[in-house]
């Protein structure tokens, strides 16, 4: 009996499951370069939620604005995505919840200055 190796999205999500922090890469939106940051996240069944630090001021936002291409690197294991931005007020505050769940109110207070956006990726 033949044993399928998971796809690269199943070991992403078993990754992300684990893990607390990815690097995500964006392109630059002057230089054109690959930008690699570290990031929190939170993985909420399908979606993945990211957290900009200074919100719409912080630079990877800003990137993502002008081109929602995103790679995901979980300890190396890597898959492209499309990011997308949101600033509806009540969804941020929503992904703001589940970041304090996750890493507790303090860190979160303490790390991130702005909630005024959000990013989701769809993994599916």
């Amino acid at each position: 009996m033949e044993t399928q190796a998971p796809s690269s999205k199943e070991t992403l999500k078993d990754r992300l499951a684990r893990y607390r922090q990815i690097k995500i890469c964006v392109i630059g939106r002057k230089s054109g370069q690959t930008i690699s940051i570290p990031v929190w996240f939170v993985l909420d069944g399908e979606k993945l939620y990211l957290l900009p630090v200074q919100g719409a001021d912080t630079q990877w936002y800003k990137n993502v604005l002008k081109n929602p291409s995103i790679r995901i690197d979980a300890r190396d294991v890597e898959a492209g995505f499309r990011a997308t931005p949101n600033t509806e007020a009540k969804a941020v505050k929503s992904v703001v919840e589940k970041f304090r769940e996750k890493y507790g109110a303090k860190n979160v207070k303490k790390y991130y200055s702005k909630f005024d956006v959000a990013v989701v990726i769809e993994l599916d």
